[in-house]
């Protein structure tokens, strides 16, 4: 799982690891705690990052960096060039529902 410090690090490589909406931050990695799904996790963390802009800068390539890294830890096979049409999407179509989020995930690597 990745905690606070790994998602501000990871933040750090596109952004300045500022966080503006620490709150949203704490919630997904509380309610990340308690999902064994991965999927529901990178829909978790994408709302966060991406609907709810944790990041003073950089958080559409920080959430293509996390649902990267999730995938990766749970040995799924993903389309590296897939993952920005599936951030441009989800922000087009200001999906706020993290069952929406999963599908758009899954739907963009199946």
């Amino acid at each position: 799982m990745l905690s606070k410090k790994d998602l501000v690090e990871l933040n750090k490589e596109f952004g300045n690891g500022v966080v503006v909406n620490g709150n949203s931050l704490d919630y997904a990695i509380q309610t990340n705690l308690c999902s064994k799904n991965w999927l529901r996790s990178a829909a978790i963390f994408t709302r966060a990052i991406l609907i709810d802009h944790i990041f003073e800068d950089g958080n559409k390539r920080t959430t293509a960096a996390v649902i990267m890294a999730l995938m990766e830890l749970n040995k799924v096979d993903y389309d590296k060039e897939k993952i920005p049409h599936i951030i441009t999407h989800i922000l087009k179509k200001n999906m706020t529902k993290i069952s929406e989020i999963e599908r758009c995930i899954k739907d963009g690597f199946s």
